[in-house]
């Protein structure tokens, strides 16, 4: 049976799993589903539609599943879906979607999202991902799998950021950012590639040269960037990591990639 403080409010529709725990001052809502070994610590608030998944830890007030912060919001039944695993801390917001971006927010699995970190409507987070202290998602924003977002950082709705890109503390990021990608600034620029990141998870010299070698001539000052792709999509089509770059660079976007010195480029 799950282990409920008395003080904690719990919906009798919600779906509570058999070991899960919710602490004091706790409210979860009528269609919320907390997936076995969740525990919420004391004073969270679920509402919405809200799954959370299996072994993810809720710290005091975080904020899951509640109205999107969205105008054009009117009540549609949309869903905020976290995976498992997760360490949610204190002060967290998390929005489920809006009709205008596929009615889900969802959040993979293993991330870390430090004290007043916020996941805004619409918005897709891959698995081990760490979000540092109030690092702030704007609406329909795509994170890719072992991305970092840095402390107090903002990040523009509708951006993307590759998987496995670091995004520096206090940055303002306009602009979609490579996988792979290190960015930082107010109004951020691209200042390489996440070398403390590629060594960390063990991609060997030979990849990180490579992406090196790639990075570079994507960058470079002669021809357009559609042009600068294919040349690398030629050149490295046997190395994985580079080609999921040219995937990504390749993909619609109506941001413009984030670039060396700040301006986004145009592609042609």
């Amino acid at each position: 049976m799950a282990q409920i403080h008395p003080t904690a409010h719990i919906d009798p529709k919600a779906e509570i799993a058999a070991d899960a725990e919710v602490g004091p001052f706790c409210t979860v809502g009528p269609s919320v589903a907390l997936g076995a070994g969740v525990r919420l610590i004391s004073h969270v608030a679920v509402d919405g539609i809200t799954e959370i998944g299996d072994g993810t830890v809720v710290y005091p007030f975080a904020s899951l599943g509640h109205r999107p912060q969205d105008l054009k919001y009117h009540g549609e039944p949309s869903r905020l879906v976290i995976g498992k695993r997760n360490q949610i801390r204190e002060g967290v917001t998390m929005n489920p979607g809006t009709e205008g971006g596929g009615m889900l927010t969802k959040v993979g699995d293993n991330g870390l999202f430090m004290v007043g970190a916020h996941v805004a409507h619409d918005c897709i987070v891959g698995d081990s991902c760490i979000f540092a202290n109030n690092a702030t998602l704007g609406g329909h924003v795509a994170v890719g799998d072992f991305a970092i977002i840095g402390g107090l950082s903002a990040v523009h709705q509708f951006v993307r950021i590759g998987q496995h890109a670091m995004i520096g503390g206090a940055s303002g990021l306009e602009t979609d950012v490579i996988p792979y990608g290190s960015v930082l600034g107010n109004r951020a620029h691209l200042s390489g590639l996440n070398i403390v990141g590629l060594k960390r998870r063990n991609f060997s010299r030979e990849t990180i040269h490579t992406l090196r070698r790639a990075y570079r001539l994507l960058f470079a000052e002669e021809g357009t960037m559609i042009e600068r792709v294919e040349d690398v999509a030629n050149l490295f089509a046997d190395c994985e990591p580079v080609m999921e770059i040219v995937a990504f660079m390749r993909q619609e976007t109506s941001r413009g990639i984030c670039q060396p010195g700040g301006a986004p480029e145009k592609e042609a």
